[in-house]
């Protein structure tokens, strides 16, 4: 209630503020890079700011584990806590910035994420500033950060925006003109959970529409999306931003209008408030042409600045004000980016070989061109870390005592190395021979999957053509793996890749995807022991038998853990740790519920080991009877905890209503009645986990009365 009138405060102000200015002057304050208005003492304003995985582009900042990553921790918590961190940076940037009258882009309190999008296919490019493949899984992640950045209080922290509103995941080459066709049952299904959770949960401040067309409209002039979904169904109250340059689409590209000022009101009308781009310096000759009223854009300012009053700016005592310079950077905060690293790493195999023991290894071989790359630690849309610890630096500072040897092997992905005559496989054979264990370092970096247009992408696109290596480091692996030598491949990436042959030759394999300033260390003290790791696989790993349909079809038939009918790599939910873990049987609140009611589920656990770990329990659930047109199965709750080896816990999960709704073709959603089937465990309850795991989940069958 409090926050109700809060925010009819603001918006109150923020009327009165805007019927002071002149139709010219509202206008202006709708483009992104907002210019000051004088006479009423406003300042200038730059919209744009990014904060993906710490405070980004705007100088030095913490650097924590790309957003791919964080969803690998399977710990909501956790991100709460590291997006409560980037706000208090991005406050202390704000305020240091401001006073020196530096008010440019990325100097603003408007954060332009997270990125709530579903990764559907594992080529996209961009996949990885995304929390993963699933709907449950994203909504919970997307929901903590958004309440991590914003806060609590009366004023917002920083603002919030979820992106990128909707059916978007790629291609990147063709985003500008591409339309993606999806049925309603998809849509509701898959696509729109998570920003659903995002506008009713975590009360977002901001949506970004998305380059693309959905179902023939352009997301960013969609009256179907921000008219009659977000706004009309969900009610959401922020404001609506472009993507950049997407409005331009709609005339350039799209071709759904033919003049900028047609452009502009087709956004404006349908409730995009705020243009990253140049289109809306039409809007007063859109105005003038009668495609648009004077209301709706003084509509649009008053949402804006309803904003800029949330976040203190037009306030002398807003608390957040007196957060000093001094809090980013901290050294609490980059301990954090460290524990964060170390909870994302996933251990994807281990025939015994790990954790190494530093007593018995005179000599260690790391090999690998993500060996001593820092471009493997950032990831995309990062600031600058004032320290950075590669995989190697992090093994030395783990292994003081240990002869480390060095080779690059290879280049990433070019056939030779920068101004070396031919490869070095002759190097990494004589490093392995001579190692008593090798760590293989492999994978791609943010150069190979990224944004279309952005300056450092390789291929310009963004997008990966394959799910292979490159072959310059297939060549590596059979090489290293020729000399006989007990190998740990550590491999860097923010997508799913094909590592079968990593698999087969590789004694143990840890996935470390872009970690962050502090990567390189969380992975040297996973592989020596300090730490049992314990993250989980958020996407899948696709068999090279598996089929993955067309890039450009969005129909979810095939794709991701809840519609492929084959057997993976490795599966989503899917991780090793240095221990096991004994689910007891069950219990649940009651065996029948009416339809729309919650459900409880106890379930006790144990560490059956003899080393303490952490556990990410799943939830997933499954209606009996379920057809065809069903997913497989669906997470529906999950709960990271620490269990100290040979004790027990008991976790309590809630099962929602909602996990429980079916979609139909016309995307009505409703819980049919019948039974339902729960499985809790350590993984999904697939055949290919238990084939891993050596592990089952534990079942509980109810049902749901008519």
């Amino acid at each position: 209630m409090k926050q109700n009138k809060d925010q009819n405060k603001f918006r109150q102000r923020a009327e009165e503020l805007v019927s002071k200015m002149t139709l010219e002057e509202a206008a202006s304050q709708l483009r992104y890079n907002a210019p000051a208005i004088e006479r009423l003492g406003i300042p200038a304003y730059n919209w744009w700011n990014e904060a993906l995985h710490g405070v980004a582009r705007a100088g030095t900042a913490t650097v924590f584990p790309q957003a791919i990553a964080m969803g690998a921790s399977f710990d909501d918590d956790l991100l709460h806590e590291v997006a409560d961190v980037i706000a208090t940076e991005g406050r202390a940037k704000y305020n240091m910035q401001t006073a020196r009258g530096d008010r440019e882009i990325y100097k603003g309190l408007t954060f332009w994420s997270p990125n709530i999008n579903i990764f559907r296919d594992p080529r996209w490019g961009r996949g990885h500033e995304t929390y993963g493949e699933d709907p449950y899984l994203t909504s919970r992640m997307g929901v903590a950060f958004i309440k991590g950045l914003q806060g609590d209080g009366e004023y917002m922290k920083s603002a919030a925006c979820a992106k990128h509103f909707a059916v978007h995941s790629g291609p990147e080459s063709i985003r500008h003109e591409f339309n993606a066709e999806v049925s309603q049952k998809d849509l509701y299904e898959t696509y729109l959970p998570a920003f659903e959770a995002a506008v009713k949960e975590a009360g977002v401040e901001a949506v970004m529409g998305a380059y693309n067309r959905t179902n023939g409209e352009p997301c960013c002039g969609s009256k179907t999306l921000l008219h009659d979904i977000l706004r009309g169904e969900w009610g959401f109250e922020g404001h609506v931003v472009s993507d950049c340059g997407a409005i331009s689409d709609f005339h350039l590209h799209h071709k759904v209008t033919k003049t900028a000022p047609e452009s502009a009101a087709l956004a404006l009308k349908n409730g995009c408030d705020v243009n990253c781009g140049n289109v809306y310096l039409h809007l007063l000759q859109a105005y003038q042409e009668g495609l648009v009223t004077e209301e709706e854009i003084r509509q649009a300012a008053v949402r804006l600045f309803t904003t800029r009053m949330k976040l203190g700016m037009f306030d002398e005592d807003c608390p957040y004000d007196s957060i000093p310079y001094e809090e980013n950077d901290s050294p609490a905060h980059n301990k954090l980016a460290l524990h964060a690293a170390r909870k994302s790493l996933v251990m994807l195999k281990n025939n015994g070989l790990l954790p190494l023991c530093r007593e018995k290894i005179a000599t260690l071989g790391v090999i690998g061109p993500t060996a001593d790359s820092r471009e493997v630690l950032k990831a995309n849309y990062c600031g600058t870390a004032s320290q950075y610890v590669t995989t190697i630096e992090g093994l030395r500072m783990q292994a003081p005592q240990t002869r480390i040897l060095y080779s690059e092997g290879c280049h990433l992905f070019k056939e030779t190395l920068e101004g070396a005559p031919g490869d070095r496989l002759s190097e990494a054979a004589a490093v392995a021979s001579a190692s008593d264990v090798v760590v293989l370092c492999l994978g791609i970096d943010a150069s190979m999957e990224g944004e279309e247009g952005d300056a450092n992408n390789l291929y310009a696109s963004g997008d990966k053509t394959d799910l292979q290596l490159p072959a310059v480091q297939q060549q590596l692996l059979e090489t290293v793996a020729a000399q006989g030598k007990p190998i740990v491949a550590v491999v860097n990436g923010g997508s799913a890749l094909d590592l079968t042959r990593v698999h087969e030759l590789c004694d143990a394999v840890v996935y470390a995807w872009y970690g962050g300033a502090w990567g390189g260390l969380a992975v040297a003290q996973a592989l020596f022991g300090d730490f049992s790791p314990a993250g989980r696989l958020p996407v899948t790993f696709y068999a090279p038998s598996n089929h993955l349909p067309d890039f450009t079809d969005y129909s979810m038939k095939g794709r991701t853990y809840r519609y492929l009918q084959e057997a993976p790599l490795y599966p989503f939910g899917y991780g090793l740790s240095y221990t096991q873990f004994a689910y007891h049987a069950p219990v649940i609140s009651k065996q029948k519920i009416q339809s729309g009611e919650d459900l409880e589920l106890s379930v006790e656990i144990q560490n059956t080991g003899s080393v303490d770990s952490d556990e990410v329990a799943q939830l997933y659930v499954r209606k009996t009877d379920a057809g065809s047109d069903q997913p497989n199965y669906s997470l529906c709750g999950f709960r990271r905890v620490s269990i100290p080896a040979g004790q027990k816990v008991e976790l309590r999960l809630t099962v929602k209503a909602a996990s429980l709704q079916t979609v139909d073709e016309q995307g009505q959603k409703s819980i049919l009645p019948g039974e339902y089937t729960l499985f809790v465990g350590g993984q999904q309850p697939d055949a290919r986990s238990e084939e891993l795991t050596g592990q089952k989940c534990a079942m509980v069958t109810f049902c749901v009365c008519e």
